[in-house]
């Protein structure tokens, strides 16, 4: 591929990468592009759903399609920050420390279960998903790029489980869920590509679209070739800003909430072939980019109140522009 992408080039790469994906995972089509917006804005994702729904599966198929690197890491009670980051090794041979790298030195880590590990644990991931950096006996190491962690939990598991603390929810871009098949024609679907596999994870035959240098150059577009008006950007502080003063909630969505849909809403644009942001962009994505950063005041979580709704309030309660202007 050419250094510098034109539009339309982007495009057809982003519709090669969700057509790729759906041909390995039976999903919604939106599923499949929100994945691919968040990897875009290299942001990382945290997939919440039951057990059994491909969360794994489509992580795996994400990593192969993008032409990135892949590591793996089950997160168990007994895992330590070391098992994730690495650690310094003594060479007798030649008197000196080598540094064993962990797993995180990786494009894309799927961090499966990532509940299921004490906090002390969760924190190795902190400085990495921030800063894209990682820290191992005082010397910084600087991590590949693209670095993507895409980490799964069960919602109805809570025995052994560590939720995981606002810090850590706040470095996730999206919070995102699989769901059950949309239809009969979908689940059987799924029967039918297993038999055709002939084994129960196909993800090893599956082909790159893209190399991981031609998805860093899709990432870059986005950084520089999508335009996004002043009234968007008065827009999505007007959302943020009004999560906080909802009734219902305890703590609204961060300034980081705010970035992290901007970058979702210029990669959207991005996607979708355009090289602007509209409001039906930050409509879209306003839910999965901020419900996961707000607590809700006691009562309303006693009684299951979702965020999602209150997301949703606000984006009924906010006005979005009618004369922004495309680039």
């Amino acid at each position: 591929m050419k250094v510098g992408l034109d539009l339309d080039e982007a495009k057809k790469l982003c519709d090669q990468l969700v057509r790729a994906t759906a041909g390995v995972f039976v999903g919604q089509p939106l599923l499949l592009k929100k994945l691919l917006v968040a990897g875009l804005a290299n942001g990382h994702v945290l997939f919440e759903d039951y057990p059994g729904l491909g969360k794994t599966l489509l992580v795996k198929v994400f990593a192969r399609v993008t032409g990135c690197q892949y590591n793996r890491i089950q997160f168990t009670p007994d895992l330590l920050p070391a098992d994730i980051l690495g650690t310094k090794v003594w060479r007798q041979r030649d008197s000196s420390f080598e540094l064993m790298k962990g797993p995180i030195f990786t494009n894309v880590l799927l961090a499966d279960e990532v509940n299921r590990t004490p906090p002390k644990t969760q924190a190795a991931l902190l400085e990495a998903m921030e800063e894209r950096q990682v820290t191992i006996e005082g010397e910084t190491h600087q991590l590949s790029m693209p670095f993507i962690v895409l980490a799964t939990q069960n919602p109805i598991e809570q025995e052994g489980t560590y939720p995981l603390p606002e810090a850590q929810m706040d470095r996730f871009i999206m919070k995102l869920s699989t769901g059950y098949a949309a239809s009969l024609q979908e689940e059987s679907l799924i029967l039918e590509r297993r038999i055709q596999w002939q084994k129960d994870d196909p993800t090893a035959d599956v082909q790159a679209v893209v190399s991981a240098e031609e998805f860093r150059s899709l990432q870059g577009l986005v950084e520089t070739g999508i335009y996004v008006d002043r009234c968007i950007l008065d827009y999505i502080s007007e959302i943020v800003r009004k999560t906080r003063e909802h009734p219902k909630v305890e703590v609204g969505s961060s300034p980081r909430g705010g970035l992290a849909l901007l970058k979702l809403g210029r990669a959207m644009a991005l996607a979708s072939g355009r090289d602007f942001v509209t409001p039906d962009d930050v409509k879209m994505l306003a839910p999965d980019a901020l419900s996961h950063r707000i607590i809700l005041r006691m009562e309303e979580a006693l009684e299951g109140l979702n965020a999602d709704s209150i997301v949703w309030d606000v984006i009924d309660e906010v006005a979005a522009p009618k004369d922004f202007r495309p680039r």
